[in-house]
């Protein structure tokens, strides 16, 4: 790989997952679904990008095979400089803390048999970042606060808390382990609009104050504007559109780029009801 890739935090050319068709009898195997087809797209440290498409479009397999949460079928994938392709199992464990998720449901994220306190510091134990309870609580307290909770819920369950108020606990699972990336799949998509816009304030926040990266995946183009730095769109496996923000918003050059603009919800300005007298 070139030297160019090794400038951004992840950097994945010619991306591709394939699943396959069988059918018959004997299962054979009669053609190939190309749920991501041949894409490129980066992310510099710091640099939130936007990944953009209506459902099944590919966005979610494309993210989830360019971290190996799913085997990519074909594609090079430089993480810090790093081949996640070239890596065994046992030492792509060893940097999966420098790459985190968020997903849409927090309360399926959630195990409800386990309290804050154990969501959010057990994987501190695993990946060596404290060594006692009294150092967990300490990392606990410290994340709860930066994602706007009392500690005083640490020994709670997520059942007794609103939607919102989970995903800032997944926010905060994610951010204790320091990551480098985090993947924000969907992330505000199941919560009410003003509880979105706390969320996606918390998470520029959080990117500000952590020096963090985001790969934000999103259908709602209203979501991606307030919150990426650079977008690419896909349809059906396939990147028809990347850019800046402005670039995207301001001059989209495909169909389905307009398209998705177009179905943003837009306020109409109230007629007065007032008459004029004359």
């Amino acid at each position: 790989m070139g030297e160019a890739m090794t400038e951004f935090l992840l950097c994945v050319k010619g991306l591709k997952k394939y699943f396959p068709i069988m059918a018959g009898l004997f299962r054979k195997e009669i053609e190939v679904f190309k749920a991501v087809d041949d894409i490129d797209f980066s992310i510099k440290t710091g640099e939130v990008l936007g990944m953009v498409g209506e459902s099944g479009s590919g966005k979610s397999t494309a993210a989830r095979a360019a971290v190996r949460l799913i085997e990519p079928t074909e594609g090079q994938i430089l993480f810090s400089g790093q081949s996640l392709r070239d890596l065994s199992k046992n030492e792509l464990k060893k940097i999966r803390k420098n790459i985190q998720i968020v997903f849409q449901d927090p309360y399926a994220s959630l195990n409800p048999r386990k309290t804050i306190l154990d969501s959010i510091g057990e994987a501190l134990f695993y990946h060596g970042i404290v060594k006692t309870k009294e150092e967990q609580i300490e990392k606990v307290v410290d994340v709860l606060q930066k994602i706007g909770l009392s500690p005083d819920i640490m020994n709670r369950y997520p059942h007794e808390f609103s939607g919102g108020q989970q995903q800032r606990i997944c926010i905060g699972r994610a951010i204790a382990l320091n990551p480098k990336l985090i993947i924000c799949d969907e992330a505000v998509s199941a919560l009410d609009v003003s509880i979105q816009a706390q969320i996606l304030n918390l998470l520029i926040e959080l990117k500000e104050t952590l020096d963090l990266s985001y790969l934000f995946i999103s259908h709602d183009l209203s979501v991606i504007k307030h919150i990426a730095d650079n977008i690419v769109v896909l349809y059906k496996g396939k990147i028809i559109e990347s850019g800046s923000n402005i670039q995207i918003f301001e001059n989209p050059q495909s169909t389905y780029t307009k398209e998705l603009l177009n179905a943003i919800p837009r306020l109409r300005p109230r007629q007065s009801k007032t008459k004029n007298i004359t």
